[in-house]
Order: structure tokens, then C-alpha cells, then sequence
């Protein structure tokens, strides 16, 4: 199978939740999946599993707008440690 068609395919995720759900929070069943798919897109990039690109297209917004959305899930945009920060500073 040549790379392009395996790239393209694509697997699918199914979670059961129960009714009462979207209930207790006032949400319906669009917007509840649309928050459940960026809270795991969100805490995947956290863990650098998946980069801001990724998790972008997993949710199905652009790169940008998902780097936007991250404060909802107390994810920070870029995640430098002391050092990493100290050398960026030096280069400017």
C-alpha cells in the first residue's frame, strides 16, 4: 500500500457516556463531544504525545484555535523549562 493511502486511513474512537450527562451539564450531545475530544487532544499535547498540529486536526480546528482553547483545560500554550527559557532569551 503506497504511503499517501495509508496515511489517509483513518480508525475511529466510540466512548459510551451515559444520558444523564448531558443533563447535569446543561450541555447537548454535540457540544459535550466537541469538549470530551479537545480535553483529550488538549492533555495529549500536554504530555507531548501528540504535537499542536495533531491535536489540532484530532479536534478538527486549526493549529491556532486549538493553541487558543488550551486555558479552558489549564494547558499552557509552550511549556519551556528554566534553561529552554534563559536560551531563547539570550537569542532575541
Amino acid at each position: 500500500m503506497p504511503f499517501e493511502e495509508y496515511a489517509m486511513q483513518e480508525n475511529q474512537l466510540n466512548i459510551h457516556y451515559p444520558q444523564n450527562w448531558l443533563d447535569v451539564l446543561h450541555l447537548n450531545k454535540e457540544s459535550f463531544e466537541d469538549e470530551a475530544k479537545m480535553a483529550m487532544a488538549a492533555k495529549l499535547f500536554e504530555l507531548k504525545r501528540l504535537s499542536s498540529g495533531m491535536a489540532a486536526k484530532l479536534v478538527g480546528v486549526s493549529r491556532v484555535q486549538f493553541l487558543l482553547n488550551l486555558y479552558k483545560f489549564n494547558v499552557a500554550m509552550i511549556d519551556l523549562d528554566k534553561e529552554e527559557l534563559l536560551t531563547d532569551i539570550e537569542n532575541v
